[in-house]
């Protein structure tokens, strides 16, 4: 299966009825992203670095880098500003938070250094929360929209480990926005739509979206009206979205209700990809205030937001959905140039290095790895094939084989590269787009 023309999986009631299907068990083996994400080799793991601490190869790097480069750029575009903040923060700081009344199970014990405990950040909140408090801000400059890509720790359980999707090291694409009651929705709102176009740029479409409460049991915050104002707040935005959504209690942050998007692998196992939060209780623990505009001291809002959440999560999904055949705008290697001879092999590298000038990440497969047909099969997840005959080193020219089967007639290569290049751009999941009077 490609993102081009996905191949149709049926319908499956649940994991466990798919589970039984001995068609979706094929598909389940075919496009686990364990299997995929070694033999394509973006990513490995070796017992001596440990259990849950994935490592990235060149190829995975590269598709994590283009991940995170299109979140990034699309949080500016959204009026976000970036920060950093450190893995380590005091206990007190998680204290303050209520991570460790509510949360320490899952986070490393303390380390002792200098007479204090530190310990590695189970969330980004509680750094983002010190960092606005750490200026005096007016009701001019809200929304406040703070973005990160940051290192976070979960204390997961060797048992429940498994390649990309439960690890201990996460890369969280993380974000808050200090606002004013009266700007939730609206943030709460653009957020839901960042993460659909997002998905429509992924190639991927969600599951279902759960409106996350709480259940029974001690984890939650015990405050009853604030629940209730955040629960409306967050139903509100759902309903005047249209979008369909089902309730599930017990599902919720320790500090407040949220949207989760969920998506589900090809056995129809559903995992939690992106979130939409509304949080009261960290504003108050940190003791967070902007200046209104009566000149006094008035509490913000708190949205936590997710677009593509844990990158590990990401990617992972990203494999199994595709198969290892990504979007052009996201694929390691986006062009593969095949000099049918050795004599076009020097047009092929001077191909390489124009196709590097443009941002695109191209490759030369020359006749060392074998005949033309074994190396278009060896490429077949890579999007544009480059054929480099005599006819065509003598033009400047090349013929252009897509992922999907179809075969283009020759062309100037500044053409092809220049179409190849506007698509990647637009961070399009179509792999040509025929101009008015072209022949395919």
């Amino acid at each position: 299966m490609t993102a081009d023309s996905p191949k149709p999986r049926g319908e499956c009631p649940g994991a466990s009825a798919c589970g039984d299907s001995p068609f979706v068990r094929e598909e389940t083996a075919m496009h686990d992203h364990r299997r995929l994400g070694r033999e394509l080799e973006l990513f490995d793991t070796d017992p001596l670095i440990g259990a849950g601490l994935p490592y990235w190869l060149p190829d995975g790097a590269a598709l994590r880098h283009t991940l995170e480069e299109y979140i990034r750029t699309a949080e500016r575009r959204a009026g976000y500003r970036h920060v950093y903040s450190p893995v380590l923060g005091k206990r007190e700081l998680y204290e303050i938070s209520g991570h460790w009344s509510h949360y320490s199970d899952d986070m490393f014990p303390p380390m002792e250094l200098g007479g204090e405990q530190v310990v590695l950040r189970p969330s980004l909140c509680p750094h983002h929360a010190v960092i606005y408090r750490s200026r005096s801000h007016s009701y001019r400059e809200l929304p406040l929209r703070m973005a990160e890509l940051g290192g976070m720790y979960r204390s997961e359980l060797s048992g429940v480990l498994g390649g990309l999707t439960r690890v201990r090291a996460i890369q969280l694409n993380d974000a808050h926005i200090f606002c004013t009651l009266d700007q939730v929705a609206q943030e709460a709102q653009a957020a839901l739509d960042m993460i659909r176009r997002a998905y429509e740029a992924l190639g991927i479409r969600p599951a279902r979206f759960r409106l996350s409460l709480p259940g029974p049991g001690g984890k939650y915050v015990a405050a009853p009206e604030m629940w209730q104002r955040s629960t409306a707040l967050l139903t509100g935005v759902l309903e005047r979205s249209g979008l369909p959504y089902e309730s599930a209690g017990g599902e919720a942050a320790f500090y407040g209700p949220k949207i989760d998007v969920q998506v589900a692998d090809p056995a129809g196992r559903e995992s939690t990809l992106s979130t939409v939060q509304v949080d009261f209780h960290q504003p108050e623990r940190f003791d967070l205030h902007y200046i209104g505009a009566d000149g006094a001291k008035h509490r913000p809002v708190m949205v936590h937001r997710s677009i593509v959440g844990s990158v590990e999560r990401a990617v992972a999904h990203l494999i199994e959905q595709h198969g290892g055949a990504f979007p052009a705008w996201l694929s390691p290697t986006q062009v593969v140039i095949l000099p049918v001879s050795d004599a076009e092999l020097p047009n092929a590298e001077a191909l390489e290095r124009r196709c590097t000038a443009l941002g695109l990440r191209a490759e030369v497969s020359g006749r060392e790895r074998g005949s033309l047909g074994a190396r278009v099969r060896e490429a077949r997840l890579i999007p544009y094939q480059a054929v480099i005959g005599a006819a065509e080193a003598a033009g400047d020219h090349v013929a252009l084989r897509l992922r999907d089967g179809r075969r283009l007639d020759p062309r100037p290569a500044g053409n092809a590269l220049a179409r190849i290049g506007a698509l990647v751009a637009a961070h399009s999941t179509a792999l040509w787009e025929e101009e008015a009077g072209e022949r395919p």
